[in-house]
């Protein structure tokens, strides 16, 4: 039971650190990077679609991105999705790819982008405190229903804040490398 607990809280907890990853991955930085623009939704047909779903990305150069869209009559939406989604690009199209020059980041930009950073921090270390509480919870049910004894509790207890400590850390590490790219100039 403990193990099963154990290994049940590792999984979802890497699957927190791997989602923050994801999560800053579409946070922008001075470089070019298709995890910016690949979730943007295109309203292709009616129907909200990532980008990276209806047409190729890539990064030819450090400050360029090149979208090649499979279906040409889709190069307006994609075009009008990424101007109204907030990134401070500006897309250019040639009627058959859309090519997004991406400019340097001011100096006030990189301060709000890191605040947002330590936001999504944050909200990723009180995910691995509520796994780590929910895994305690049943812990302490199992010791309740006398299937596990009190030492095996303890023991547990400090091997999930042990766990905790490894993710929050990871977490920070994450975080810490996301800020270093901001700041970089």
């Amino acid at each position: 039971m403990i193990e099963q607990i154990l290994l049940n809280t590792n999984s979802k907890m890497q699957k927190a650190a791997d989602a923050l990853t994801r999560d800053l991955a579409g946070i922008r930085t001075g470089r070019a990077t298709p995890a910016l623009v690949e979730h943007i939704r295109v309203d292709y047909h009616g129907v909200p679609t990532p980008v990276n779903q209806i047409a190729s990305i890539s990064v030819p150069e450090a400050k360029m991105i090149l979208i090649q869209p499979w279906d040409r009559t889709s190069i307006r939406s994609i075009e009008k999705a990424i101007l109204q989604s907030n990134l401070g690009l500006n897309p250019t199209n040639d009627s058959n790819i859309i090519r997004i020059a991406i400019p340097p980041l001011s100096e006030e930009r990189r301060k709000e982008l890191t605040k947002v950073v330590h936001k999504r921090l944050e909200e990723a270390r009180v995910t691995l405190r509520n796994l780590r509480r929910e895994s305690i919870e049943k812990l302490k049910g199992g010791e309740k229903n006398k299937e596990i004894s009190q030492d095996q509790y303890a023991r547990a207890s400090e091997q999930l804040q042990k766990l905790t400590d490894n993710f929050i850390e990871k977490v920070d590490d994450i975080g810490q490398d996301k800020e270093t790219e901001i700041m970089e100039v």
